[in-house]
């Protein structure tokens, strides 16, 4: 197990949002431009997404105040360094002065992507690796201002600078950031949320769901991100269900839009082995990545089971458990993902054992393996993934 988390640890926290929150909230984008002097957005989205009635009626709520929208509909479920950097050749053709994200993950992860390289030509876009030293001699200025508008309650990705792209050069799924390209306000309107499908519904909010669990499990000194993955988790677990079953319930969406940003917060402390894997199967398999994680959620669960069982009383406490043992903790969370018509291993998706091995080192390398609470090694890995192939619960 990794070294226990102490409030005597040397630690930076790091938060910073604006936020407009609630029903409605979409009505407060057009303040936001003209405070800020804006008026030639980009919008960046997935083809799903472009088709709705959503997206007209923004750009004929923000044509009223003379902004005038381009658009770049052509993030894939798993997005990658191509989509980001056709984005951002997009960007330049309209001479965009900011960047509207407005989707799921993928299109958020796109538009960060974009983000990094559409207002500077110094750097590429994997200059920003995760795994290396950001660039120093940037500013905020070198990078468009990014308005966030999450369309499913899942991915948390509406908070932060991190993007998750396939890596075409390595076929793998890898993070790009700078710090300094976080959003510039987060608008989070449940009505958007509104016309998911109940499948979708239930995938990104288990991946949501899955933030919550494993970044309040990375051992590091970090309340406020703490504090803010136990309320999501709560507040996930209350409304999950009942959004599922009836998608109209704006209470139910709003508490899950609030839950998955939470979580989004809680998981600045890092990750686990559940994203470490998913991610790579992602990559290779092209499955949805909220399912690919509820699936695994069981299998990891019982992995990391030393280090879960000594934070159990606030993580059954959030889920108004009747008590505080792995047992009923692990057989409430299965019961959760067999009501959700979560398939019980990854073979029902159409992973096989023959891509394992090679999935492996990518796995390893991924930030999220690095902050799981307990160490996994190269052989209880593989041994894991094939267990969750055939049967993760």
């Amino acid at each position: 197990m990794r070294a226990a988390v102490s409030s005597l640890a040397s630690v930076e926290w790091d938060l910073s949002y604006s936020v407009e929150s609630g029903p409605g909230a979409i009505a407060r984008l057009n303040a936001v431009f003209t405070s800020r002097g804006l008026s030639r957005p980009l919008i960046v989205t997935d083809p799903g997404f472009a088709r709705l009635d959503h997206l007209a009626t923004l750009k004929a709520q923000l044509a009223t105040s003379g902004i005038t929208c381009a658009q770049f509909d052509e993030i894939h479920a798993n997005p990658s360094d191509a989509d980001a950097q056709a984005a951002a050749r997009c960007y330049r053709d309209h001479d965009a002065d900011c960047i509207i994200a407005i989707g799921g993950g993928s299109a958020m992860d796109g538009a960060k992507g974009a983000v990094l390289i559409a207002r500077q030509n110094r750097y590429a876009l994997w200059d920003f690796d995760y795994n290396d030293s950001v660039p120093t001699d940037l500013s905020a200025a070198d990078f468009p201002p990014l308005i966030t508008v999450p369309t499913t309650a899942g991915t948390g990705a509406e908070g932060d600078s991190t993007a998750m792209l396939i890596d075409s050069r390595r076929g793998t799924k890898e993070c790009v950031h700078h710090p300094l390209a976080r959003p510039a306000k987060i608008i989070l309107d449940p009505h958007f949320t509104l016309g998911l499908p109940a499948d979708m519904t239930a995938w990104t909010g288990l991946d949501a769901l899955t933030h919550a669990l494993e970044s309040y499990l990375v051992p590091m000194f970090h309340p406020l991100s703490d504090g803010a993955a136990l309320q999501g988790l709560a507040l996930i677990w209350e409304s999950l269900e009942e959004s599922v079953a009836n998608g109209e319930n704006l209470a139910a969406r709003s508490n899950m839009l609030t839950g998955s940003f939470l979580a989004g917060v809680g998981f600045l402390k890092g990750l686990g082995l559940v994203h470490a894997i998913s991610h790579m199967v992602g990559a290779a398999c092209h499955t949805h990545h909220g399912m690919t994680n509820a699936i695994l959620l069981p299998a990891v669960l019982r992995f990391n089971r030393a280090a879960l069982e000594t934070r159990l009383p606030m993580i059954a406490h959030a889920m108004r458990l009747e008590d505080a043992r792995f047992e009923t903790f692990y057989a409430a969370v299965c019961s959760l993902l067999d009501r959700l018509d979560i398939p019980r291993g990854l073979a029902g998706i159409g992973v096989s054992h023959d891509i394992v091995e090679g999935l492996l080192p990518a796995i390893e390398g991924d930030p999220a393996y690095a902050t799981n609470p307990i160490h996994c090694p190269r052989e209880a890995l593989a041994e894991l993934i094939h267990g969750a192939i055939d049967a993760a619960r």
